[in-house]
């Protein structure tokens, strides 16, 4: 009889969007009559059309196809060349990050990239992960078998949390432990708040001193307005021998629907096997993507190339810069009612306190049913997560407007 992965079974009740969506479904059955109404909130879903300079380069790409001299099929494994260099040169050689072209491994983007890089991670790692924290680090894991059973009130036995909260300005301490794989993520998702210098060069130094690999989550990179904060880790001397870095074009090209990311393996990172050989994990990372992958499909390249034109640069910074405004707005509505807020100014998330007395869940159903926003619960994220709400700024600016007006709800609680 075939047996299953029973670390499946440790998983602790739903995955955090999907009983989101049932909740809100469920009400929207029960109340038709203000169904119409509902804004969403909640899941980080982009809602602006495509930059017009990736959608221009996909249907040229398109018709690529349609004819055979110039018809694309596999391509490589880690991303064309002409990509990988756009993205290497712009991305980190202009911020002077001595990061090469064959280190760029192109995917379906980030969230598949943070869990398949356990594939050649191994099982037995002790794993730091930040609370709050997005669910993907901790399920994967579990998933994985490096975690033990559920806890009573959330979390898993087994792993290392770092807690992020306002006393310590949400940049997690150092654990007092000794951890093997520690997950970074910054912008954070959700708090919103970007790790400076001084934090990145303490966690570096860490990840050096006990052989450690940093898994650094910069998703939301392309949000970062404020001077002298590090968009990435590899501004940090030393860091390409101890991190791996995960970028998406979800959010800055609005590719949530067409799909690619890339992870940046360093051919500095290696680690020590059971024996005490030495082994690169950038040979690794190749290998594993050579066995499971057939890359990204040709319009999806030609798309992420034409965002590193200057045409492509223009338009994502105008993408970007109007969900930070929307996030702004939002921010402002919350605060104008007394709830503090965190988050918004390098980040398209909202991370507020729920009113007094309230829990993140039961703040969650009032908006749902009072005002008809969804925004997602802090306690999906973690522990530290509790007493929060997190608002996407994703949405239209008629939408976002008519959600800030509707958060007057809140001045009644």
């Amino acid at each position: 009889m075939f047996r299953i992965n029973e670390h499946f079974l440790k998983l602790s009740a739903g995955y955090l969007f999907p009983e989101i969506a049932r909740r809100v479904a469920s009400f929207a059955a029960q109340n038709p009559a203000v169904a119409p109404r509902i804004i969403r909130c909640g899941i980080g879903d982009v809602t602006e059309p495509l930059p017009p300079a990736a959608a221009e380069a996909m249907h040229r790409a398109v018709d690529d196809l349609t004819q055979r001299d110039t018809f694309h099929g596999y391509p490589p494994p880690a991303g064309y060349d002409f990509v990988r260099t756009a993205i290497a040169q712009d991305d980190f050689r202009s911020r002077g990050c001595a990061i090469e072209d064959d280190e760029i491994f192109l995917s379906d983007g980030s969230k598949p990239d943070a869990s398949a890089i356990l594939e050649i991670l191994g099982t037995g790692n002790r794993v730091a992960i930040t609370d709050p924290v997005y669910p993907v680090y901790a399920d994967t894991n579990v998933m994985a078998g490096n975690s033990g059973k559920a806890l009573e009130g959330g979390g898993y036995d087994g792993f290392t949390y770092l807690p992020c909260t306002p006393a310590n300005g949400f940049s997690p301490a150092l654990p007092a432990c000794v951890v093997d794989v520690i997950y970074l993520c910054s912008p954070n998702n959700p708090t919103g708040v970007v790790l400076d210098r001084a934090a990145l060069t303490r966690w570096v130094q860490y990840a050096r001193d006990h052989g450690a690999v940093i898994l650094f989550d910069a998703a939301y990179e392309a949000f970062i307005r404020e001077e002298g904060l590090p968009h990435s880790i590899y501004e940090i001397d030393g860091a390409t021998e101890c991190a791996i870095e995960f970028r998406s074009f979800s959010k800055v090209g609005g590719f949530t629907g067409v799909r690619c990311g890339y992870t940046v393996m360093p051919k500095a990172l290696m680690a020590t096997a059971s024996d005490g050989t030495r082994v690169s994990l950038h040979s690794l990372w190749m290998r594993r993507w050579a066995t499971c992958s057939n890359g990204v499909s040709w319009p999806v390249q030609c798309a992420t190339a034409a965002l590193y034109t200057t045409a492509g640069k223009a338009q994502t910074r105008a993408l970007t810069d109007f969900y930070l405004e929307n996030a702004r707005v939002l921010a402002r509505a919350c605060e104008t009612h007394g709830l503090a807020t965190y988050g918004a100014t390098n980040s398209p998330y909202v991370w507020m306190t729920c009113p007094r007395g309230m829990g993140s869940w039961e703040t969650f159903d009032m908006l749902l049913r009072e005002a008809q926003v969804v925004t997602t619960p802090g306690a999906g994220f973690g522990r530290c997560g509790e007493g929060f709400i997190r608002i996407s700024a994703f949405n239209s600016r008629a939408h976002v407007e008519e959600v800030a007006r509707r958060l007057a709800v809140l001045a009644r609680r």
